[in-house]
């Protein structure tokens, strides 16, 4: 049988990239790693690992090992977290996965309840997108994944709860704007694996974008829609976390994005994953994501009134 605490050693060595990295992560002496690597390869009887001049790399065999003890090593440690609770103790663990805007605007109110309301649980926290969130998700190592999707489909191996719908906004230096409107305007968008709904709801509105700039990232993208270099879009939870000055935001009818919380296996869930999963859903009713973003107060010249720039709300795709 495989030792437990050997697989740790492996894949704190795949994760690390070197034994002394490794060592120092786990707490071991640098001889104990090399140690229960050796005693690894006598069991399984595999070459593990390949000396490359002063270092070494995995070899195939190591490898696939290494993702196979990942995995396990999650399992084992849910196990273990579901175990404490269950004795009754006053300690426990959620690893959480979910994406930018979602870790910016919604986990840290939940993250602020649980910690009022159970100060012995350990909150840890992985930004990742949609699609890796539910693969650390089934693979054990976290233990609820904030997901979004675009069509009202979700996997059959999960359970997903719908939290709220994220409404999209055109963000541009004018107001009440629609996608047809900007047909000849210059886009900003994300990256080739991020801007397929966006150019099927240009289609929709009968018009290929064409497309000046590429960023995923929410301060670029208003950089240049501030600078005059062209227009976007973007979901209003992440216009929660940054609207740049200047920039007018109209709501697009029709195209938003749905947003779950995923947890995996068969109910119920360990009590430190059902907490954080209430302080999750208090957060969606404390701010009501879905709802249209409220003006941007800009910031007050002294011995002037303050303005604001109200968002449109009346847009449509076409």
């Amino acid at each position: 049988m495989l030792d437990i605490l050997r697989l740790r050693v492996l894949a704190a060595i795949a994760a690390q990239g070197s034994v002394t990295k490794a060592a120092k992560h786990l707490n071991y002496s640098q001889p104990a790693v090399s140690h229960h690597l050796a005693r690894l390869e006598a069991e399984t009887g595999a070459r593990l690992v390949q000396r490359v001049g002063r270092g070494i790399r995995l070899t195939p065999e190591g490898e696939h090992l290494a993702r196979r003890a990942t995995e396990i090593l999650g399992r084992v440690d849910a196990a273990a977290a579901e175990l404490s609770a269950m004795v009754g103790l006053r300690t426990g663990r959620v690893r959480v996965a979910g994406f930018q805007s979602a870790l910016a605007a919604l986990v840290p109110h939940a993250a602020g309840t649980l910690r009022r309301e159970h100060p012995g649980i350990e909150l840890q926290l992985t930004e990742a997108h949609p699609r890796v969130a539910l693969d650390l998700l089934r693979a054990g190592q976290v233990d609820v994944a904030v997901v979004f999707r675009y069509d009202d489909t979700t996997p059959d191996d999960i359970r997903a709860t719908h939290l709220f719908d994220d409404p999209m906004y055109l963000l541009s230096l004018e107001p009440d704007q629609t996608l047809a409107g900007n047909r000849d305007s210059a886009w900003i968008a994300g990256c080739e694996n991020c801007r397929r709904e966006f150019l099927e709801a240009c289609d929709q509105a009968g018009f290929v974008p064409p497309i000046a700039y590429t960023s995923d990232d929410i301060i670029v993208q208003q950089a240049l829609v501030a600078a005059g270099m062209g227009v976007t879009t973007m979901p209003g939870l992440a216009l929660r976390t940054h609207h740049a000055p200047g920039i007018e935001a109209s709501v697009l009818r029709d195209f938003r994005r749905h947003v779950y919380l995923a947890t995996y296996g068969e109910p119920p869930d360990p009590p430190a994953t059902t907490a954080f999963v209430s302080a999750l859903r208090h957060a969606v009713q404390q701010t009501q994501p879905g709802e249209p973003t409220p003006p941007r107060v800009e910031q007050q010249v002294p011995g002037e009134a303050a303005a604001y720039s109200p968002w449109s709300a009346t847009a449509e795709l076409s």
